[in-house]
């Protein structure tokens, strides 16, 4: 009986994917995988599993951080309270997860869409956000290295504040000049 409480929410899962224009792989006969689209991260792999007493997801946001791991967790603990659907994670490692769990009664494409849409607008919205506090003298060492060789830095765009400002061809370069807008005073 539970084999086909797991198969009709496999089959529901789905329905639900295909209807929102997603292709799901599907691992093993309890597992699928879809690959959420984003802007900043630029895709989101989310693993569906289905058990017998409800549904899981879970998806990978970010390795474990090189620096501030504290001020990292801490800032993931205070986006939990406000998240509903899912939550921050870590695993063994340290590495950065998004995961939901929706029990078998309340399956509803309803419950679905809300838990995968908040791991979309969390992993892709909060992206940065986490970089910027878990790998900030990474993020500074690759513009230093790009702006000292001539290298394209269009992916680093979302980090510009972070550019040294003493290399020449820096985007923060004079920007003592500048006020908080990046502007230059009129």
């Amino acid at each position: 009986m539970m084999k086909d409480h797991a198969t009709d929410a496999a089959e529901q899962i789905r329905q639900f994917l295909s209807d929102a224009g997603l292709e799901p792989e599907t691992t093993d006969e309890s597992t699928l995988v879809v690959q959420l689209p984003g802007e900043r991260k630029l895709q989101t792999t989310v693993s569906i599993r289905i058990g017998a007493h409800g549904v899981s997801l879970n998806a990978f946001v970010a390795r474990h951080p090189d620096e501030n791991m504290a001020g990292v967790y801490r800032w993931l603990l205070e986006q939990n309270r406000r998240m509903g659907a899912a939550h921050y994670c870590v695993d063994h490692l340290g590495d950065v997860y998004l995961t939901a769990k929706i029990p078998m009664a309340a399956l509803s494409a309803e419950a679905f869409d809300q838990a995968l849409g908040t791991i979309l607008k969390h992993a892709d919205g909060d992206f940065n956000a986490i970089l910027e506090r878990g790998f900030r003298s990474s993020i500074e060492r690759e513009w230093r290295w790009r702006l000292s060789r001539g290298e394209p830095t269009e992916n680093l765009a979302a980090f510009r504040h972070l550019a040294p400002a003493d290399v020449p061809g820096s985007p923060t370069a004079g920007s003592a000049d500048k006020d908080s807008s990046g502007e230059v005073p009129g």
